[in-house]
């Protein structure tokens, strides 16, 4: 068990490189207005189509991350077929309250275009720091 004296100095000591506890491709978040509670809609992990090129009209990567620093941060995710040439899907800033604090960022991508089937690389970073390097299979 953690004692208070070193919880409360571990909200200073903390590691400020961003943890990632959760990562989630789905058709849509739902927050409860009256709770603050998410419900993820339609979780998938890969892509199916018939013919390509194809594109995807809308999904959502949702991220949970901790241990970030008080302050703004940026998030930058990246995708490609060939992980040396990667292009950015999205770029923003989000504020964390506290280390400890577990935030929840719902990423909109939409027309996500295809050129053919096979394996896609995802890099997500957080402050140029590297949290999740993965991939997604688009079948034909």
């Amino acid at each position: 068990m953690i004692c208070p004296e070193a919880l409360a100095k571990s909200q200073y000591d903390m590691n400020s490189k961003a943890q990632l506890l959760a990562w989630l491709m789905c058709d849509g978040v739902h927050i409860d207005p009256a709770t603050g509670k998410h419900t993820i809609l339609g979780v998938f992990s890969n892509i199916q189509a018939k013919q390509f090129p194809v594109t995807h009209p809308f999904m959502v990567w949702f991220l949970t991350l901790t241990d970030c620093s008080t302050g703004k941060h940026e998030i930058r995710i990246c995708m490609g077929r060939d992980p040396t040439q990667m292009k950015p899907l999205l770029q923003r800033s989000f504020e964390s309250p506290h280390p400890l604090q577990r935030i929840n960022l719902i990423n909109e991508i939409r027309n996500l275009s295809f050129p053919a089937a096979g394996e896609y690389s995802i890099l997500i970073e957080v402050d140029d720091e590297l949290i999740l390097a993965t991939s997604m299979n688009v079948l034909g």
